[in-house]
Formats: C-alpha cells, structure tokens, sequence
C-alpha cells in the first residue's frame, strides 16, 4: 500500500512498483485513509510520506508508527523530502526490524528503491546513504563513534544502511571474518552488552542516529 499526497509521485510508484510484479492495494493521499486500508487488509508493506495532509508535517511518520505497533508483520519504508534526524529516529526506536527512512531522491534510483523494498520484506532495516553521510559529519570528538577506527566506522555506515554482513564483505571487498571482528569490536566500544532480547545490530543504529 502506499501513501502520497502528490498524484504525480503517487501513480510513478504504483505503475513502478506494479512493474516489476507488485500488486499494489491501495494508493491514498494521506495517513487517515492509509491506516484504514491497513486496518481493513494488512498488506506485506506501506510505503507512505512523512508530511500529508491536512496539515503537511508529521501526518505519514505517525501513520507509520501506528502501522508498526498494531501491525508488526506489516514492513514499513517511509519516504522524506529532507534529512530529518529526530523523525529518523523515532521511526526507528524499539522494535526497528522491517523499517526503512528514503530520501525521496532515492526513489528514482529504481535500483536502490527495489532492492530496499527487498531487505525490508527481509526483516532488515535500511536507512538512506545520504542520512547516514550527514549525521557522519555531525559527530564530535566526545562521541562515542569517535572512538571507531575507520575500516569499523566504514563497517557500522553499511550496517546501518541495512545491509548483511555477506553484503558489506562484498561493498568493502572484505572477508565477512573480518566484518564480523570490526562489527563486535563496534558493539564493545559502543558499549553493545549481549542483553536477551535486545538485536545488538539495531541497537548500534539507534546509537549511530542519537550520535
């Protein structure tokens, strides 16, 4: 199902999405409707934008958080027009499994859309390159990231793009041995414990967005 209130960007996504072998349920124009569609037939996933009517500013975050606690199988991909941290990271707090944040910008990137839609559908989380470039950017010297040797920063920004460890060893050109070394060394200086019940990958994203 999906949620825009641009016609134009709305009906590319349907006729995209149906393309390439989606069946597409519903496609609405703002968060109300979306989660009565939802309520009515939960679908494998929503992709809905942050600001809809009527008021045009967190109308689609709230839909999607909604979605996410009554419909926990339901996937979730909110789109944005603009980096926007805090709704990032509330989108992305608790339980963060089958959630992804685009830049709207992404979307044209048939590629990188689809391939979201699928780790998403996977269980995974996928967050937009340019998101993870800026809050890159932002972290001081006093933050915990600052501790990261590089080859372990450059390890955490594909984790939190959403990606596996086979695919971060194939990005980086890595064995996945030693993405799993740099990836437990993160957790430990990130201060990750093994605590049941808590998925120390999605935790370590949550600490990388509150950087």
């Amino acid at each position: 199902m999906l949620a825009e209130d641009s016609t134009l960007l709305r009906e590319g996504l349907v006729r995209l999405l149906t393309e390439e072998g989606h069946d597409v349920l519903a496609a609405v124009g703002d968060g109300e409707t979306l989660l009565r569609k939802v309520q009515e037939s939960p679908p494998d996933m929503v992709v809905v934008d942050i600001r809809m009517p009527p008021t045009h500013t967190d109308e689609g975050l709230r839909a999607a958080v909604e979605i996410r606690g009554n419909h926990p199988r339901v996937g979730v991909l909110v789109l944005s027009q603009h980096v926007e941290r805090a709704y990032a990271t509330q989108l992305l707090s608790e339980d963060a499994e089958r959630t992804g944040y685009l830049l709207k910008d992404r979307v044209a990137q048939v590629g990188e859309f689809l391939d979201a839609l699928r780790r998403i559908d996977a269980g995974g989380v996928v967050i937009d390159p340019e998101v993870v470039r800026q809050l890159v950017f932002r972290t001081t010297h006093s933050d915990p990231l600052a501790r990261l040797t590089p080859r372990e920063r450059s390890v955490l920004e594909e984790l939190v793009q959403g990606h596996t460890n086979a695919a971060i060893s194939q990005k980086l050109h890595i064995s996945t041995s030693t993405v799993e070394k740099n990836l437990n060394a993160v957790f430990d200086k990130l201060e990750l414990t093994r605590t049941t019940g808590y998925n120390r990958r999605i935790l370590a994203v949550l600490r990388y967005l509150e950087s």
